[in-house]
């Protein structure tokens, strides 16, 4: 089980591991939740330690980039094509083929600009302990999302993302995946991380019916949007309330 763990913490990071196949990570996809604890803590961790002596802003911005080296920012990209393929006139096949360029487009590049500086923003609202509280239940939230898009959702085309929707297709690997996820995000969160969970779980469904609308489907991109998108969400719910 460990190496199946190894194997999803590979795929989420830049943490190298022998065993991380595309199949064997989809067969354990409902272990993302696990993997978002992970870097929450370390993430949290290292704001937590840099707000007792730095300015909010500086905090904020060390915070993002860490998080951007620990993920190896694919996700990030995903954000990227799926701006450029949502902002394609056409046709499902011209919007997905948008998608699959290696280039990025305008609107790709808009809308990573948009996410970093919000995310920056947002993140030097809070700090101290709040904000390893924030950190870690918008990273569990954010590996959430992707588990529960792939439960839901179906592919738009076959690809990376093809394994994923299958096999998440079994209900009790969603139940798994809801349990890592709800029991931190209620002892840690309290009523504020039920919110940024029911935040989480409507922008999920509204990503997914957009993308089922416009692409036919959920594309690796879409999940790595959801990622994205959801942790922006949670924590923006976490520093209003």
């Amino acid at each position: 089980m460990l190496k199946e763990i190894g194997s999803v913490f590979s795929f989420l990071t830049i943490i190298p591991s022998s065993n991380a196949t595309l199949e064997n990570i989809a067969k354990y996809m409902y272990f993302f939740p696990i993997v978002g604890i992970a870097i929450g803590v370390v993430v949290g961790s290292f704001g937590f330690g840099l707000s007792l002596f730095l300015d909010p802003l500086m905090v904020s911005l060390l915070v993002v980039t860490s998080i951007a080296i620990i993920t190896g920012i694919h996700h990030t990209d995903g954000l990227a094509d799926f701006a450029d393929g949502l902002m394609v006139k056409g046709t499902k096949d011209r919007k997905l083929n948008a998608m699959k360029d290696l280039s990025t487009g305008s609107a790709g590049i808009i809308a990573i600009v948009l996410y970093v500086i919000s995310l920056i923003i947002t993140i030097s609202f809070t700090n101290g302990f709040d904000l390893f509280r924030a950190i870690l239940i918008s990273e569990i939230l954010a590996k959430f999302s992707m588990v529960l898009m792939a439960s839901l959702g179906n592919s738009a085309s076959l690809g990376s993302n093809s394994p994923f929707v299958m096999f998440m297709k079994d209900k009790k690997k969603l139940a798994a995946a809801f349990i890592i996820m709800i029991i931190p995000v209620i002892i840690i969160g309290e009523i504020t991380g039920l919110v940024m969970f029911g935040v989480t779980f409507t922008l999920t469904m509204f990503l997914l019916a957009l993308s089922t609308r416009s692409f036919g489907g959920i594309t690796g991109d879409v999940l790595g949007t959801t990622n994205e998108l959801t942790r922006l969400a949670s924590l923006m719910v976490f520093v209003s309330l």
